[in-house]
């Protein structure tokens, strides 16, 4: 468990209780347990298939990435199904179909609309139970996971992620990577596969959980139909051996393709059902999550030494580890482990305030309140509980014991377990760093939606959802690219992160404190159309929340100290987005296909243009688009929408009327003729993008476009089934529909070997062609109907998630109950309307844009 971060100093919040666990559990008689809650107020459900096996349980085959293969695997056929039926047949209800394999556990789930949870288990229960593991499918499969492995090598973060298990665990089978290692991959068997199938996925070794807008006993009853025919089977044992006690530092330096380090520092600590996690959890809070905890204020606020810094506690049920993570520039990689062991050593001396204990158990609370907020977030708690404890209470006692945590406990746990015998050091570093180094050495029922208008025009809109004590604001203001030049590209999301730190009456630091304090978050993010500010804070702290995040919006300072900082970070983060192909890609794609055009820019601007920028600057934009005639405010949550009125209308009185922004926009060139560009990157992997132009937010052809993305992106899409599953040669392929206040532009892409690149190419385009011929099937409009409105009804259970999209609607001129209407332009679509459209925007021309290594 891995609480989220601490502040310093609240007021004591009225007590919270976390909601009872009102499921019902079963055992079958074949072993298969199943776990039912009954949640009516949303009419969607999430269905999961939990089976207790993962990488650690492959006995002779360690390393093989046996579990992960079969993730892959299950639903590639059964002797009632094909290949594709699995995501058609979800698609066709609605629904979405995932799964993810961890040290431990193998699990299946489909979100769902209600109605659909039938099929969701008639599917998943055939699936772990009757895969046929076709010979053909496994063949393109193995090819699809051999691109994965691609990708992982291309990610500094999973290298040094991998580099560091591999360094802290000598026996205990977690040192494997999940998805295994690619020459013992390559060795393995389609018959070894099956065997492992069939010896681990036993219904004695599984249990599903259901939540949502279900009736317990209808659920019961169909799962014990569908599993009648599958007894209880004998479940081999396996070792699983213990990690003995490390006697002495570990140190683990690389070089790798990146222009920053990667730093990891962690020791061993006990398994998830010790008495001494709590602590621990506690202690990493305090140490390293939110900007209020040590590691930020320190390292990255005071020292300017890291770009980013976090500490975490990684509990298994075999053992875990208790780490310090953190990104910087390679030459003060010894300066921040000076550091963070000073920070350790003043916490193990002097403990922690009760002002930090207070923040850290109210954002372990707070944390956990938002990790249940959708049907998918309890059912994975109640999995997660069954299969640690098989305790469906575990994390409301986890919470307990987290209240009682002292700081004498911090200390004595901090002094059994954070000791220099017991630490492993790893950092993944640029090519030459390492010797550079060296040398150096040497030297429940949501309402609807409310919109007032204040005396200063600011636009208010509320959601009254009693559900969880929990309230979410949002803050969207018309900015972004479109408000931007090449010369400062790049300043609305510099803005969005220096509008945080610090205004007239409070410090960067003082906020994050007060904020977290109360168990809240707090964060900001710039699109191409705007700029958005948002939090999230318990009910009782509902006021106060409110009373910063007023205070951030009308008197943010923008201190130079913090513009220099965060332009340091920003253009930090230019630097990784160079290594990442499909950022690299769509850049690419962009600045041909829009030219001297905002869309054309990129998020994070350029170097130049980053650093041009100034706190003058900064503030006259602010000036300019934080106004209220320019925005929209949302809260959503435990609120009642009376009492939010009043206090905006007192707490926002002070935020300038200002001007609405981008009123008339400029439309993007257009585009002569097609061309194809490409780019060199030192990778593995291809990456493949053909965009066309799109339309804006304000064309009735919107609709049609969405659909089209949506059909094109699933797992049952033309795309995905004949380049990735007939032909075996895309890791990932798909589209994207991107529209805004301009004309926007409609995307295809893929990753591929870059030895296929023109068969890839090839066949990509070919299937736009068809596209633009043809249209959508009959049965390919109503799929991604059913799956567009499924999906946007699983979305809106999050407060968080609908306050931010419903703020853009209104701030767009779309109305805050967009999302209603394009349901109805969605539902209304015909087969006629699609291939129109389809042949309007793909027989334009396009740019293909290409990423891919040396020949």
């Amino acid at each position: 468990m891995m609480p989220p971060s601490p502040a310093t100093g609240p007021a004591a919040p009225k007590a919270i209780s976390y909601p009872a666990v009102n499921a019902r559990t079963w055992t079958l008689p074949n072993g298969l347990g199943l776990i039912v809650q009954e949640d009516h107020s949303a009419p969607v459900a999430s269905v999961q298939a939990w089976i207790e096996t993962g990488s650690i349980h492959e006995g002779q085959h360690l390393g093989a990435g046996l579990s992960h293969l079969l993730e892959h695997m299950l639903f590639k056929g059964t002797p009632t199904r094909g290949a594709s039926a699995f995501a058609q047949s979800i698609q066709d209800a609605g629904g979405y179909i995932n799964a993810y394999t961890s040290f431990e556990r193998t699990v299946y789930w489909i979100d769902i609309p209600a109605k659909g949870v039938p099929v969701a288990l008639d599917l998943l229960s055939d699936a772990v139970m009757n895969s046929t593991l076709p010979v053909e499918e496994y063949i393109k499969e193995q090819e699809v996971i051999r691109r994965e492995f691609a990708m992982g090598m291309d990610d500094p973060d999973r290298m040094s992620s991998q580099a560091l298990f591999a360094t802290a665990f000598y026996e205990h089978p977690c040192r494997h990577p999940i998805i295994g290692y690619l020459d013992v991959f390559n060795a393995l068997q389609r018959d070894e596969v099956m065997a492992y199938y069939k010896s681990r996925y036993v219904p004695n070794n599984m249990f599903f959980v259901v939540v949502g807008d279900v009736n317990a006993d209808e659920v019961h009853a169909k799962l014990a139909e569908l599993f009648a025919p599958h007894p209880r089977r004998g479940l081999p044992s396996t070792y699983i051996p213990t990690e003995p006690p490390q006697l002495g530092k570990r140190v683990s330096h690389t070089e790798f393709p990146t222009e920053l380090t990667r730093l990891h520092l962690a020791w061993h600590i006990p398994p998830t059902s010790h008495p001494d996690i709590p602590a621990l959890d506690v202690a990493a809070v305090v140490l390293g999550s939110g900007r209020s905890s040590h590691l930020y204020k320190s390292l990255r606020e005071d020292l300017a030494i890291v770009h980013s810094a976090d500490a975490w506690c990684y509990a298994l049920m075999h053992g875990g580890l208790f780490g310090v993570d953190a990104v910087l520039d390679p030459g003060k990689r010894e300066q921040v482990e000076r550091e963070v062991l000073a920070l350790l050593d003043q916490l193990r001396v002097s403990g922690v305030t009760a002002q930090e204990l207070t923040k850290a158990k109210k954002a372990s609370l707070s944390h956990q309140l938002q990790s249940v907020t959708t049907m998918r977030g309890r059912a994975a708690d109640l999995g997660s509980n069954w299969l640690i404890a098989r305790n469906l209470d575990f994390s409301r006692d986890y919470l307990d014991a987290i209240q009682r945590v002292t700081s004498e406990d911090i200390q004595r746990v901090l002094a059994t377990y954070i000791v220099d015998r017991n630490m492993s050091l790893v950092s993944l570093n640029p090519p030459g760093s390492l010797a550079a180094a060296k040398a150096a050495d040497a030297a429940i029922s949501a309402g609807e939606i409310q919109k007032f208008e204040l005396s200063n025009g600011l636009r208010l809109l509320v959601r009254e959802d009693h559900r969880l004590p929990l309230v979410s604001f949002n803050a969207s203001f018309k900015a972004g690219l479109l408000a931007e030049t090449a010369a400062n590209n790049g300043l609305t999301r510099l803005l969005s992160k220096v509008i945080l730190k610090g205004t007239k009456t409070r410090t960067a630091g003082q906020i994050a404190d007060e904020i977290e304090d109360m168990g809240g978050v707090i964060g900001s993010d710039a699109g191409n159309n705007s700029v958005n500010v948002s939090a999230r804070v318990m009910q009782p702290d509902f006021r106060a929340g409110l009373e910063i995040f007023a205070d951030i919006l009308c008197h943010a300072t923008m201190p130079e100290k913090a513009v220099s900082r965060e332009k340091e970070a920003q253009l930090a983060a230019i630097k990784s987005e160079e290594e990442e192909m499909t950022v690299v890609a769509r850049n690419l794609l962009r600045e041909e296909l829009f030219g001297a055009h905002p869309y054309g820019l990129r998020a994070s601007g350029t170097p130049e243009s980053v650093a041009s920028l100034t706190p003058d600057v900064l503030r006259a934009f602010r000036d300019r688009h934080i106004v209220a005639r320019n925005g929209v405010l949302s809260i959503f949550g435990d609120v009642q929408a009376e009492e939010v009125r009043k206090a905006v209308e007192e707490l926002f009185a002070s935020l300038p009327a200002g001007e609405p922004a981008l009123v008339s926009v400029a439309e993007p060139p257009r585009l002569a003729a097609s061309r194809e560009v490409e780019e060199i990157k030192d990778k593995e992997q291809a990456v493949l993008m053909v965009g066309f132009p799109g339309t804006d937010l304000f064309d009735d052809d919107n609709a049609a476009l969405e659909i089209i993305d949506e059909a094109c992106s699933d797992l049952g899409s033309r795309l995905f089934l004949r380049i990735r599953e007939e032909m075996g040669l895309a890791y990932f392929v798909g589209s994207s529909q991107m529209s805004g206040l301009a004309r926007g532009m409609f995307g295809f892409y893929l990753g591929t070997d870059p030895t296929k690149l023109a068969d890839v190419k090839a066949a990509l385009n070919e299937e736009i062609a068809k596209l633009a011929e043809l249209g959508l099937a009959p049965e390919e409009l109503a799929r991604a109907k059913e799956k567009y409105i499924g999906q946007q009804e699983i979305r809106n259970q999050s407060n968080q998630a609908f306050a931010f999209q419903a703020a853009l609607n209104e701030l767009y001129g779309l109305g805050h109950s967009y999302h209603l209407e394009q349901r109805r332009q969605i539902e209304a679509l015909t087969v006629e309307q699609v291939q129109a459209i389809a042949r309007k925007y793909f027989t334009q021309p396009a740019i293909t844009a290409i990423v891919r290594p040396k020949e």
